[in-house]
């Protein structure tokens, strides 16, 4: 009762003070303004259109944008530059309202996922937990069958059975093709009694594939014989079920780096002659992965891409009708091919050319090769990054494709478009103002809406040509008043020199809305460094993955960048992360902010603390293992702590094949002997995305080393920051050990609860 009596009258004095506290760190007045705003700064952007459509019958981009009035659903006629609404917004809900039986607002529609076909005919949108289908011409509305609740989508490690039965037609319709008894086999659909063998030499060990493709003039088969491998199961235990008392064992396919994989073979079957033409077995040794066998529409060859474990060497092969293959684009480097991330390959003519990306100059680039794998030219060129092409005219022989890195006064990652000539002339700027542009095409490549942001300044919506980059007409100019005046403020982009004291590293500052230049705020550094991207945001948005404007309301300065060993930028900036996933940028990192801490004195460059999930999870641990001196305090979720137990595909991408010594260099598990710091380990018990007993085997060598950390385990959670509950937990941690104030009891304080979604 005296504990009871003591907290009671703790709570009561805090409640005494507000005005004081309000202005401490950590409190619970602080706790209370973060929670607000969450909801407070929802649903305040206004007109920053979303969900573009071009509508090919009707000629006409679609969008959705929301005012200060309510959400409107508009048309852009591109030639005129003219804006109508897509349909009377009163007339939906008019009939919406009889429908559901309940007055419905016409400019707050209580609609998701709407959009319009083709030709502006038919309208389709869920409500009320149902689809709907309604037609603006005859104002007729129609239930279009319930939402699924429970999509099963599969598990990303569940592999395509190649022996389950199927039936494939030749595209002359005269014949079926099917395995049997681990063999090829077809029949005439005329005479389907008949079956014709057209191998033998299939075994349990070593069968043909039941995806069977057909040349298009029928008269030959391509198809890969396999070699199986050994699958790997994963387990987990879901302790708390809902379904019933007892837990619930459930299993994955989970291939780790080093496993086995299948091996492929492909072969080629002359169907007039009833047999199998020999081809050359050698060249696709050790495979990582052969794609699907592609035809040429002639009949005159099929290719097939090539990625050799460990993706330091990627090929394009042709294989023709005589049984001769040929390497058509062989890509090798001394560290990886990111070809999860960056391969682009574009046939032209049938295959007459190729248009074919590769960093072999440093730099992301676009290449054209003829059909005997020579280059013809380097299309693109220069030191920066094509990211992705948008849009290939192959009659007038140009591109149109989206880059980054362009300007020296602007922010690296910032995505701009261009229009360039297959032979490397003609290059033409689509966009140049300063801000990262996202763009929504006609189907002729003819017209494009542009949208572009930067953190710091709101979205602008451009109607342009898509041969000049001439604006059309300017559509919107977002409106940020309201979100301002919630007290939420805009991040500062920031920049500084990394570890070489050359390149620049770029990131963003965000500080809590009562910020007070005279007082000291400890740092959080929100980090993931995975080598697949980068991921610091770019485009204007109220908060990022990690809810980091509302941490910085409890007192802090949160901080993100892209340090060396991420994507997008140079293949040598790239090239860190090879075979060293520790290093996660952190020598730049440390620079970043050391150089943000001397032009603001108020970030307290003693008090750094750094979480993150999954690859950010290994890296917020790697943290206080690696750099502890800098490092005091850190929150892992859901960490990939040893890459040999985490997924084959992105782990063996980054630390190649085959698994040797650098692996446990950069492992948590074996280098958690050196923890120092204040650490908080977060795990869902469902995570099946890397395998839970990652963070376990961190956890067992912890204790081992009689090392002192904080341990959450959530039940019935999956791959996560941490859930509602995490969430909490992080907050409490960082403000008791970087702050030093303890936080608010929860119990008693259901003010400071954060809100279920």
């Amino acid at each position: 009762m005296k504990s009871l009596s003591l907290k009671i009258t703790y709570y009561l004095l805090i409640f005494s003070t507000f005005p004081l506290v309000s202005q401490g760190q950590g409190t619970l007045a602080d706790y209370q303004r973060a929670e607000r705003l969450n909801g407070l700064i929802q649903h305040k952007i206004y007109d920053s259109p979303t969900q573009f459509k071009w509508l090919s019958g009707k000629k006409q981009f679609f969008y959705q944008l929301l005012t200060k009035q309510g959400t409107y659903f508009s048309l852009v006629e591109p030639q005129k530059g003219q804006i109508s609404q897509a349909f009377s917004h009163q007339h939906l809900a008019t009939a919406l309202s009889k429908a559901l039986n309940k007055e419905i607002d016409s400019l707050r529609l209580p609609v998701s996922q709407l959009t319009m076909d083709s030709n502006g005919r038919q309208v389709t949108f869920v409500s009320d937990g149902r689809r709907w289908l309604y037609s603006p011409d005859s104002r007729e509305l129609k239930e279009n069958g319930p939402l699924s609740l429970n999509r099963n989508q599969g598990f990303w490690g569940d592999s395509f059975d190649e022996r389950a039965p199927r039936e494939v037609i030749s595209p002359n319709g005269q014949w079926i093709a099917y395995t049997k008894n681990n063999n090829l086999h077809i029949k005439s659909r005329q005479h389907p009694e008949k079956e014709i063998a057209l191998s033998f030499d299939g075994s349990p060990g070593e069968y043909y594939s039941s995806l069977i493709y057909w040349s298009p003039d029928s008269k030959k088969i391509a198809v890969n014989k396999v070699r199986p491998h050994e699958p790997r199961t994963l387990y987990l235990i879901e302790s708390s079920p809902t379904s019933q008392l007892q837990p619930i064992l459930h299993t994955r396919n989970y291939l780790k780096p080093g496993d086995a994989l299948p091996q492929k073979q492909p072969c080629l079957f002359l169907i007039d002659e009833q047999r199998q033409l020999p081809l050359p077995t050698h060249g696709l040794e050790n495979q990582y992965s052969i794609s699907t066998l592609v035809w040429r529409k002639d009949s005159r060859a099929f290719t097939f891409e090539y990625n050799q474990r460990g993706h330091q060497k990627y090929s394009v092969m042709q294989v023709n009708v005589r049984g001769e293959m040929t390497e058509l684009i062989k890509e090798e480097s001394n560290t990886f091919f990111s070809y999860s991330g960056k391969k682009f390959r574009y046939d032209l003519e049938d295959g007459k050319e190729i248009i074919w990306a590769s960093e072999r100059d440093g730099w992301n680039h676009l290449y054209l090769y003829d059909d005997k794998g020579k280059v013809k030219t380097q299309i693109t060129k220069g030191n920066w990054v094509v990211r992705n092409v948008v849009y290939v005219n192959d009659k007038e022989r140009w591109m149109i494709f989206e880059a980054s890195g362009l300007d020296q006064d602007q922010d690296p990652y910032f995505i701009h478009y261009l229009k360039i000539n297959l032979d490397g002339t003609g290059l033409t700027r689509l966009t140049t103002e300063n801000g990262s542009h996202q763009a929504s095409f006609t189907s002729d490549a003819r017209y494009f809406i542009d949208t572009y942001s930067r953190v710091d300044a709101a979205q602008v919506t451009q109607l342009r040509d898509a041969r000049t980059g001439k604006v059309i007409r300017q559509l919107h100019q977002a409106q940020i008043e309201d979100l301002l005046a919630t007290g939420w403020r805009l991040p500062e982009v920031f920049s500084a020199k990394g570890r070489d004291g050359q390149t620049d590293i770029w990131g963003m500052i965000i500080r809590p809305s009562n910020f007070d230049p005279t007082k000291k705020y400890p740092i959080i550094e929100y980090i993931y460094a995975g080598p697949h991207d980068s991921f610091v945001p770019k485009r204007f948005v109220n908060d990022s993955r990690g809810s980091l404007h509302e941490l910085a309301e409890l007192g802090f300065i949160v901080v993100q960048c892209d340090g060396m060993g991420t994507s997008n930028r140079s293949k040598a900036f790239h090239d860190v992360a090879w075979k060293n996933l520790k290093d996660g940028g952190f020598p730049d990192r440390i620079a970043w902010i050391k150089a943000a801490a001397k032009k603001y004195p108020y970030m307290d460059i003693e008090r750094v603390g750094i979480f993150g999930n999954s690859a950010g999870g290994q890296s917020s641990l790697g943290a206080l293992l690696f750099h502890p001196d800098f490092y005091k305090v850190a929150v892992s979720s859901s960490g990939c702590h040893d890459n040999r137990m985490d997924k084959m595909w992105w782990n063996e991408q980054w630390m190649g094949y085959p698994i040797g010594p650098h692996y446990a260099e950069s492992s948590n598990v074996e280098n958690a002997y050196r923890l120092k710091g204040k650490l908080l380990l977060i795990l869902g018990e469902l995570d099946d995305n890397v395998d839970p007993s990652s963070t376990m085997q961190v956890i067992n060598q912890l204790v081992k080393a009689n090392k002192n950390f904080d341990f959450l385990f959530v039940p019935g959670m999956k791959h996560s920051l941490g859930g509602d509950y995490g969430e909490h937990k992080r907050r409490d941690f960082f403000v008791k050990h970087l702050i030093g104030t303890d936080p608010p009891e929860w119990n008693w304080n259901s003010e400071i609860a954060i809100p279920k979604p």
